[in-house]
């Protein structure tokens, strides 16, 4: 006992350095308990407590020394990742985090020695937190919700990085962190000299300072641009960085080093709802009264040729409507139509109280409004300004009645808020419910003259009778395809239950935002779709059930829930509806919405039972229809127009250029059948003559309570059917199938001959156009970024 007692005692110091190295805790309780134990048991117990100090503090040595720790494959949240476990990893090299479920990172995992990390197959959304690991040198985080422009963030924030999803980007780093910084910084100093120096006084205030800071920030975000569009979003992130920079420089101000303010106010400014007077400006509009024109019931001239730019693209990276039909799996998009008309740098807000872009003064709180009635020498001088006028050719000759007028043409959607973006194209457009009348009868008492417009990065709400674009919402990755409104009860602060309008829009990147109107808020997203969201519409008898149609070849129903006071809600998926194709125009059946839904499709019409009390979350279709072909009938056809003109009687398009189908659906769907798959064909009642375009996309819609059928041409006209005098025929037929009838239009509304800067716009398509229940408006979205509206006479 006694020579291993002074065994351990001759190698004493050997442990005290292992034990400084593993614990300085461990080290100060073991000298005490050596102490203690020599004094009072001799050399054996020395040895004993010897031997168990060392394998505790050999396990911590190893904690403490890890170079290499893999986490992979086991469900791993973000809350999982504990930072006072990390904290001791203070050698770690090389991290694994792959196949988790990680959304983001914490911000404080102090790895402070990190070179290599992959985060493959999570579900990550921001890469800013990454910025804490300075040595990171290799990177990986393929499959996740991240974009080109977090590639570029991540070059930025990390100087050392070397490898990017195992490709090599040091020689585009150095680019992002020198070049792309040296410019940047070059025309936000440019912007603040030309626009903003001049408008801090000499003895500035705080409050005046903080003022012209805001101001500062939201224009150079908007009018700085640099590189392509598809790095927008990098560029936002970078000139907002640069221009804090340069403001606590010039201004001798602090700046907030705190990321999370930073990361929720720049998300702010990504997806944000602008006021009826930031609206305003940003909206080029004119009230015009073109010459009269004659009612003309011909069809249009035959235009089967496509536009040159509807041609399939590599370039192009952008998921469109308008796309090839022989592309689903994998759509690619077809380059915009647009004008000839050259895109110049857009000129920034003029920050002055009441001042416009063109310089004119206008009183408080009224929008940029120009109205036809100015004088010539007015239009010369805003055409000479390079201001976007849209004139009206007057055409003397003819003096003929119209039923309906051009109100407002508006170009509320531009990019950047660019007056001269006239290819950004407009695809959706609903009226939005009058909140008093949701328990009456007549559909016509739910008209509004609110209209939610989109189309590009943005959602508006315009008043159709005086064209105020009312609020604006936008977000800059995003390309907007469709809208929905639903009325919701929701409990407010003082526990009192008050009735909302809330909006649904979707679009590009398969996110549904959804967006309290009244409180001008966005309160919550569904990522409802990997591939981009087509159509939504929601349920009219449950009104928190909405459909989503994506390129995915998936129709899915989600309960999007009520939001209390404080906006939380909760939302789930009740069904997913199995396409054969892309579906693109989606609706409930009038008579039974809680039991079937009929959706056309890239390729053929198709039926769904939808009714929640079966098991089956995810369900086939039950019935395919034919439509008559030229010689014989099919099924495969694109179906790009659908609505119902009443509870019966369907409308759609196209099976056959030059022709709208009008069919019954009573008599075409055997519901005898259900539960398998059917080929059903069509009971046609009557044909609508329309234009022998062969474009796609064109779609149609009703106003079934004036029993109006409209769709618009490859020429800006829309193609107006008043069917009145057919519907009751057609119902006392059931049963029967009845002649078929070819119906021409009503009328054509020709689009007006406009002069924007002294060019007539080529091109225009209208992609819709839509009627307010009542009959009193029509909202036309074009493809060249322009909303008409038109006002019955």
């Amino acid at each position: 006992m006694v020579c291993l007692g002074f065994f351990f005692f001759l190698f004493f110091p050997f442990f005290l350095w292992l034990g400084f190295v593993c614990s300085f805790g461990f080290l100060c309780f073991l000298f005490v308990l050596l102490l203690l134990a020599w004094y009072f048991c001799g050399g054996f117990f020395v040895c004993m407590c010897v031997c168990v100090w060392f394998g505790l503090g050999f396990f911590v040595s190893l904690l403490f020394f890890v170079v290499v720790f893999s986490l992979s494959k086991l469900q791993l949240k973000t809350g999982d990742l504990d930072p006072r476990l990390f904290s001791r990893l203070r050698h770690l090299q090389k991290l694994d985090l792959s196949d988790n479920l990680l959304d983001k990172f914490p911000n404080s995992l102090t790895l402070p020695d990190l070179r290599v990390l992959n985060c493959n197959n999570n579900k990550l959304e921001d890469v800013t937190a990454l910025k804490q690991f300075p040595l990171l040198e290799e990177l990986t985080y393929e499959n996740n919700a991240l974009t080109l422009n977090d590639d570029y963030k991540v070059m930025f924030l990390l100087q050392n990085l070397r490898l990017l999803n195992g490709k090599d980007i040091t020689k585009l780093a150095n680019h992002v962190r020198r070049v792309n910084s040296r410019k940047l910084t070059s025309k936000v100093t440019a912007h603040w000299e030309k626009f903003f120096r001049d408008q801090l006084p000499e003895k500035h205030t705080a409050e005046q300072v903080k003022s012209i800071k805001e101001k500062f920030l939201k224009s150079v975000q908007t009018n700085v641009v640099y590189g392509p569009s598809s790095l927008s979003e990098f560029t936002r992130w970078r000139v907002k960085m640069i221009a804090e920079e340069f403001l606590a420089c010039s201004l001798g101000q602090e700046l907030n080093s705190d990321t999370e303010p930073e990361e929720k106010t720049d998300e702010n400014e990504e997806e944000s709802t602008e006021s009826p007077r930031e609206a305003a400006e940003d909206t080029a509009q004119v009230t015009v009264t073109p010459s009269k024109r004659k009612r003309n019931h011909s069809k249009s001239s035959p235009g089967n040729k496509r536009s040159k730019t509807q041609a399939n693209t590599k370039e192009e990276t952008e998921v469109n409507p308008r796309k090839s039909s022989h592309v689903e799996d994998d759509p690619a998009p077809d380059k915009p139509r647009t004008s000839n008309q050259p895109v110049k740098e857009a000129t920034p807000e003029q920050e002055a109280e009441g001042t416009q872009k063109n310089g004119e003064q206008f009183p408080k709180g009224k929008n940029n409004r120009r109205s036809s009635q100015m004088t010539g020498e007015q239009k010369s001088q805003e055409e000479d300004n390079g201001v976007v006028t849209l004139t009206p050719v007057k055409n003397s000759k003819r003096k003929e009645d119209v039923s309906a007028e051009p109100l407002h043409f508006l170009q509320c959607h531009s990019k950047g808020n660019s007056r001269e973006d006239f290819k950004t194209q407009l695809w959706s457009c609903v009226f939005e419910p009058v909140l008093d009348s949701g328990a009456r009868k007549d559909p016509i008492v739910n008209s509004s003259r609110t209209v939610a417009t989109c189309g590009g990065e943005s959602v508006c709400l315009i008043d159709c009778e005086t064209g105020t674009v009312l609020k604006k919402y936008k977000v800059a990755t995003e390309e907007f395809f469709s809208v929905a409104w639903t009325t919701l009860t929701m409990v407010i602060s003082d526990s009192r239950k008050k009735a909302h309008n809330i909006l649904a829009a979707a679009g590009r990147r398969g996110i549904v935002k959804l967006i309290h109107v009244a409180a001008d808020f966005c309160y919550g997203e569904i990522k409802a779709h990997k591939k981009p969201i087509a159509t939504v519409c929601f349920s009219p008898t449950q009104k928190t059930h909405l459909f989503t149609a994506s390129y995915d070849k998936r129709i899915a129903l989600w309960d999007i829930g009520i939001p209390d006071c404080d906006y939380n809600f909760k939302a789930s998926q009740l069904l997913v509806l199995e396409t054969a194709s892309i579906p693109l125009r989606i609706a409930l059946v009038p008579t039974c919405p809680e039991q079937y839904l009929l959706a056309g499709c890239e390729d053929g019409c198709f039926a769904w039972n939808i009714k929640l009390d079966k098991g089956q979350k995810s369900r086939p279709f039950e019935a395919i229809f034919q439509f008559p072909d030229e010689e014989s009938m099919t099924t495969s056809h694109r179906v790009d127009g659908l609505a119902f003109l009443n509870d019966d009687v369907i409308v759609s398009k196209s099976s056959k250029p030059g022709c709208i189908y009008l069919w019954s659906w009573s008599r075409s769907f055997d519901a005898k059948g259900k539960g398998c798959q059917q080929t059903m064909s069509a009971v046609i009642l009557a044909e609508l003559e329309w234009s022998t375009t062969d474009m796609s996309y064109l779609t149609l819609s009703t106003c079934p309570a004036r029993e109006y059928v409209f769709c618009g041409d490859e020429k800006g006209s829309v193609w107006m059917y008043n069917l009145s005098n057919y519907t009751t025929a057609w119902g006392s037929a059931k049963g029967k199938r009845s002649e078929q009838q070819r119906i021409s239009p009503t009328q054509i509304l020709k689009w007006p001959e406009l002069r924007v800067n002294g060019e007539q716009p080529s091109e225009i398509l209208v992609n819709n156009v839509v009627a307010d229940p009542a009959f009193t408006y029509l909202v036309v979205l074009t493809s060249v970024n322009i909303t008409a509206i038109w006002k019955k006479s």
